[in-house]
């Protein structure tokens, strides 16, 4: 499972070191890893077993609608298998670091099966919004939340 947040640094040619105690969740095996973009301008980074089920439900959905389509163009069209190589590291595919805006300075956030990767900027400003939400504007569920 997935959580925490971590500052990272891509390398001049746009490879990410994975945290070790990532490494075998990410990749079980040495199996590869999906990566794709996020309508929220993130990076969402999947283990190969954890995104066939979400592949298959974004591939069911209706394509006539334009804005259903434009998601599966996004989440399908962007998704890639990669895997580490023998130090750790994942190349982050050059249109996935100019979708979210990756430069180096980065966060990996986990997300329980996946995790996203987002910009400084990105990052700032989704905590910055979290920052803002009032009780009465969070989505239906998560007020009776236990925390």
């Amino acid at each position: 499972m997935f959580q925490g947040a971590v500052a990272l640094t891509l390398d001049a040619k746009g490879r990410l070191v994975v945290p070790k105690g990532y490494r075998e969740e990410l990749c079980p095996g040495g199996e590869a890893l999906v990566m794709t973009a996020h309508p929220h301008r993130c990076v969402l980074l999947y283990p190969l077993q954890a995104w066939a089920p979400v592949r298959g439900e974004i591939a069911a959905l209706p394509g006539l609608d334009p804005r259903t389509a434009a998601v599966k163009r996004l989440l399908l069209g962007f998704a890639t298998e990669t895997e580490l190589d023998r130090t750790g590291r994942v190349l982050v595919a050059a249109s996935l670091r100019e979708w979210a805006g990756l430069k180096r300075e980065v966060w990996l956030v986990g997300q329980g099966n996946h995790c996203e990767l987002w910009s400084v900027e990105g990052w700032r400003q989704q905590q910055e919004w979290m920052g803002s939400l009032t009780t009465a504007e969070l989505p239906e569920g998560l007020q009776g939340l236990r925390l």
